[in-house]
């Protein structure tokens, strides 16, 4: 089995959530979650950074909604701000798990 280390670092650094942040907003702009973050961005991705490097993240409640699509199904979504942590993990890790 291969080992493929120092993917934290690069994934915890501002401009790697700030991309991240900018891929999970993609047509959730409008959205009043989205657009809090977006608006205090520097400083949401500074907060989110210093959590990330000091282990003291942790994910958020998500939230449960139901749609009627063609059928009823209920629906859980993160957190915004999860969501900028999962878009940062899958663009450091996607590389090595697509090889």
């Amino acid at each position: 089995m291969r080992r493929a280390d120092g993917l934290f670092e690069p994934m915890c650094s501002f401009a790697a959530l700030l991309a991240a942040a900018r891929r999970a907003a993609r047509g959730k702009k409008r959205r009043p979650e989205v657009a809090r973050l977006l608006w205090n961005i520097e400083p949401e991705i500074l907060a989110l950074q210093a959590e990330l490097s000091t282990g003291v993240w942790r994910p958020g409640p998500s939230r449960r909604f139901v749609i009627h699509d063609p059928k009823e199904r209920e629906i859980t979504a993160a957190p915004f701000r999860d969501r900028v942590v999962h878009h940062a993990v899958c663009t450091a890790v996607g590389p090595v798990l697509e090889r």
